[in-house]
């Protein structure tokens, strides 16, 4: 049995384990475990941990995932929170969090799995419980959805009953009144003569509808990368003339280095625009290149100085 079998056995019987650990095991060195065990990862024979014990991460079979909640109690404070709100709610609403809740849920890849929602014509982002059921979790999801807030309606005074017997009696009491006599209405005529109303009404501005480039979008931001010599590796049309999303490189003194980029026509900017690049750049493993002819709101604005610092952003 050579040293990779011996690792995988090993692996398979203990559950998540360090290098060290598998070095003793082993009867071997540490670095040269360390190949070994990043070796069997690129061949998806083992798994490799977000979470780090001491700066090293675990290495576990397909299967022991469960496992790794013996570890949680390695997270930082934060991201030990986010970590028991979602394994006690199995689904939580990314807008719906604080934001150092939000953060922390970008952390904890092992045990949050984000899901993208398409709601009333937005996106959302939802967290799932890393061991919780998809067809759940949709279930789950359409019921948050769905709740409204109750409105109280103020409650009204009740009014007073009035007696129909008395009410009747006041009436009877009241003395006739005398028809009023009836007065013709005076018609007051406007000096100003119709031939200068007509003037007037010739005179009003007529507003003309000024046709966009629908396209013009769209060039900008080729302009945009042409002129700051990003190339185009992959190009995908999102929403017609107004979202489109690529693939760039960008040449650097030490190599290119590729960019997911997306680039959205929109007037204002929020905090789910950029939560929802950052988990489509996070699933392709690459930096985040967000371009826009728009602003940010101010509460976007916040996230991106805080919590998405490794966000490029730029307004064109």
């Amino acid at each position: 049995m050579d040293a990779n079998e011996k690792i995988l056995l090993l692996v398979k019987e203990k559950g998540p384990v360090l290098p060290v650990q598998l070095s003793k095991e082993i009867d071997d060195n540490i670095l040269m475990t360390s190949a070994r065990l990043s070796e069997l990862s690129s061949k998806k024979q083992i798994k490799i941990s977000y979470v780090k014990i001491g700066g090293s991460p675990l290495y576990y079979f397909p299967g022991q995932e469960h496992m790794l909640q013996n570890f949680s109690e390695n997270l930082h404070e934060k991201e030990k929170k986010a970590y028991e709100m979602l394994k006690q709610n199995k689904i939580l609403r990314d807008s719906s969090q604080e934001p150092v809740i939000r953060v922390a849920l970008r952390e904890i890849k092992d045990f949050a799995v984000p899901l993208q929602v398409s709601y009333e014509h937005k996106n959302e982002i939802f967290w799932k419980w890393y061991l919780f059921d998809s067809k759940d979790a949709q279930s789950l999801i359409k019921e948050i959805l769905s709740k409204k807030e109750d409105i109280k309606k103020p409650e009204l005074p009740p009014k007073k009953a009035i007696p129909i017997q008395e009410k009747i009696e006041e009436q009877k009491k009241q003395p006739e009144q005398k028809p009023q006599e009836y007065k013709k209405p005076e018609i007051m005529q406007h000096d100003r003569p119709t031939e200068k109303l007509k003037e007037e009404i010739k005179k009003e501005p007529v507003k003309k509808t000024i046709k966009t480039d629908k396209n013009a979008f769209l060039n900008k931001i080729h302009n945009f990368l042409d002129k700051n010599k990003i190339k185009i590796t992959e190009k995908y049309e999102v929403k017609k003339n107004s979202e489109m999303d690529f693939i760039v490189e960008l040449e650097t003194s030490i190599g290119n280095i590729k960019y997911f980029c997306k680039s959205k026509n929109k007037k204002k900017i929020n905090d789910a625009d950029l939560s929802t690049a950052s988990i489509q750049a996070q699933s392709k493993n690459l930096p985040l290149l967000f371009l826009t002819n728009g602003i940010l709101t101010k509460k976007a604005s916040t996230m991106l100085n805080n919590e998405f610092k490794n966000i490029k952003f730029k307004a064109i």
